[in-house]
């Protein structure tokens, strides 16, 4: 395992978590992030920095995480079954912004990297991560906005990456049971480790790199529009469907959780104030509407 250089991932991981937290500071002029640092009895640990009620963010939380185990959990090898038994190291940034503003969407963004090991066999080890926006009103500016963000951060891999992210992107926030997309996509990927370390570990560095680059426009545009109850409650009916999806469907989630992580810390990304009324429906026709009819059906933002 002489190439993969497990020191620089995490050290690439606890600056981004810094940098981030700083931009988001400074974009919400107002709040702090307050740093929790936490460790894992089975080993391992992290710090968690989350900030609440702030001028423009509600609640948003930075994860930095740096677990390790004897052996993988079950949401990791369920589609890798070859890697049961084995012991592993995993870490990661997590963060989702959940903003005051109706009119600002909801952002969730994840990089992260696993090696798991065995006595006598190669050790196994990859990349995964993405970002994903959740509009509550949909703004055709802020999605061509996103995910141009999002290509010019693969374009330097290859005309194929983006595409194949974002397909997959689309795939992976979708909730079977409500027939709809989470967001509006962005960028997805698991499992990555050719053709190199080297190459890997600079992807994921490109997509940790642009999250600010995506969201903070967006953020900086919508913040101070005005906004009223019916907004205010048509963001909280939606926050359901985010809550819903973290914790029946995000494997982060179950990660999280089947390894014995920190509980705060891994339910950090679910909103403040959310709510459930039963077969509640936008008013046909409404601006509510259109964000399951013009908005979260997949499309191609770029064309």
């Amino acid at each position: 395992m002489a190439n993969v250089d497990i020191a620089a991932v995490k050290e690439y991981l606890m600056g981004l978590q810094t940098r981030i937290c700083e931009s988001l500071e400074a974009h919400d002029g107002q709040g702090k992030f307050v740093a929790d640092s936490w460790e894992r009895e089975a080993g391992g640990g992290g710090t968690s920095r989350v900030l609440t009620q702030g001028g423009v963010i509600e609640k948003g939380g930075v994860n930095f995480s740096h677990v390790m185990g004897d052996s993988m959990p079950v949401s990791a090898t369920a589609h890798r079954p070859e890697l049961a038994g084995r012991s592993f190291q995993a870490m990661g940034v997590s963060l989702v912004i959940h903003p005051h503003n109706p009119y600002v969407p909801t952002s969730h963004a994840n990089v992260r990297f696993f090696v798991a090991e065995k006595a006598g066999e190669e050790p196994v080890w990859w990349f995964g991560g993405g970002y994903d926006l959740t509009p509550y009103y949909g703004n055709e500016e802020d999605c061509v906005h996103w995910h141009q963000t999002a290509k010019n951060a693969c374009d330097p891999f290859g005309e194929d990456l983006y595409p194949r992210l974002k397909k997959w992107c689309d795939d992976y926030f979708f909730l079977p049971h409500r027939g709809e997309a989470r967001g509006v996509g962005g960028l997805f990927f698991d499992d990555l480790n050719t053709p190199n370390f080297e190459t890997a570990f600079a992807t994921m560095r490109s997509v940790g790199d642009s999250f600010m680059d995506a969201y903070g426009p967006i953020m900086a545009r919508r913040k101070d529009m005005p906004y009223g109850e019916k907004e205010r409650d048509f963001q909280l009916h939606r926050r359901g469907r985010y809550v819903e999806f973290n914790l029946v469907y995000d494997r982060g989630t179950l990660f999280g959780l089947q390894t014995g992580g920190r509980t705060e810390s891994i339910l950090m990304s679910l909103p403040s104030e959310v709510r459930w009324d039963y077969n509640w429906q936008p008013e046909p026709g409404s601006a509510e509407a259109k964000l399951t009819e013009d908005f979260l059906p997949h499309r191609d933002w770029l064309a």
